[in-house]
């Protein structure tokens, strides 16, 4: 399984924050916002991830996560010159992929919740076509809906309906078959002239290959594309790494317990950063093996 972070767009719901810079390296709290997806990730057990972003982001990003190699990760980068909708990225990572299946995650999607590793674990190995995964919302109608028959099999999904016909919203994570690249390829732009999700994802649906999971009560998921996301995420993480003495989304933390690196290795992260509480949090991640 190979990985991919879509990272590029303009973020204009977030100007003028992003008017110089891209939004998954705005903080979200106590790290940039692309620590989140890649975490998720690697708590998949994905090693080898593709980064997509624009060309004057993608400088940036390689200076805040380099190779990968110091995580125990293959990470690349790739150009998206504009932004040509979520299914572009499989064109785009075509050549990274080769005959690999592929998880994607959305650069401003946060994911926590006890269980998260194993249940995309499972997710990964039971793969038949894509999986996608849902959390009930209360405002269903600023998202992509899941639509289920009587026996409760997922049929179609609407994109922000007047009237949802449930209240799943469907998350920036997705896992496919290595097929989806062709599937992509075969699609017709929308109007906006961009390849969409929604597009391949009903493939998936008609040739009853897709699986919804939804994620339930004890995960949370945040969109931190907006102003009150961004902010909300913050003290999201703030309140839970306070009360509960852990650091969310930490890559080195992530890459020991997920046996990408040993304790020395980690520790030799944290000392780098030990003049800030995320590095004396690292070398006291290590030192307890």
């Amino acid at each position: 399984m190979k990985g991919i972070i879509l990272a590029g767009g303009t973020g204009s719901r977030l100007h003028p924050l992003t008017m110089a810079m891209s939004k998954q390296l705005l903080p979200v709290y106590d790290k940039p916002m692309i620590y989140y997806p890649l975490s998720t990730l690697m708590l998949g057990g994905v090693r080898e991830i593709l980064v997509i972003s624009t060309p004057t982001h993608l400088p940036l990003f390689r200076q805040v996560l380099g190779d990968g190699s110091e995580l125990g990760l293959d990470l690349r980068y790739a150009e998206q010159p504009q932004p040509a909708g979520i299914a572009d990225a499989f064109r785009i990572g075509a050549r990274f992929l080769g005959a690999d299946p592929v998880t994607l995650i959305l650069g401003d999607n946060i994911f926590y919740g006890q269980g998260l590793s194993e249940l995309l674990q499972t997710s990964m190995r039971d793969l038949i076509g894509c999986t996608l995964f849902s959390h009930t919302v209360r405002d269903p109608q600023r998202y992509g809906v899941a639509e289920f028959d009587a026996e409760g099999r997922l049929v179609d999904i609407e994109e922000k309906p007047a009237r949802p016909k449930s209240s799943e919203a469907i998350t920036g994570l997705y896992l496919y078959t290595n097929d989806v690249v062709e599937i992509a390829r075969g699609l017709a732009p929308s109007a906006r002239g961009e390849l969409e999700i929604t597009d391949v994802n009903r493939v998936y649906i008609s040739e009853g290959r897709a699986r919804l999971r939804s994620f339930g009560r004890g995960f949370a998921w945040l969109d931190a594309g907006t102003h009150d996301g961004l902010l909300n995420a913050a003290q999201f993480v703030q309140v839970l790494e306070h009360r509960q003495g852990v650091r969310i989304a930490c890559l080195e933390e992530i890459a020991l317990r997920m046996g990408f690196i040993d304790a020395d290795s980690c520790y030799a992260l944290g000392r780098k950063q030990q003049n800030s509480g995320y590095g004396q949090y690292v070398m006291t991640a290590a030192q307890a093996g």
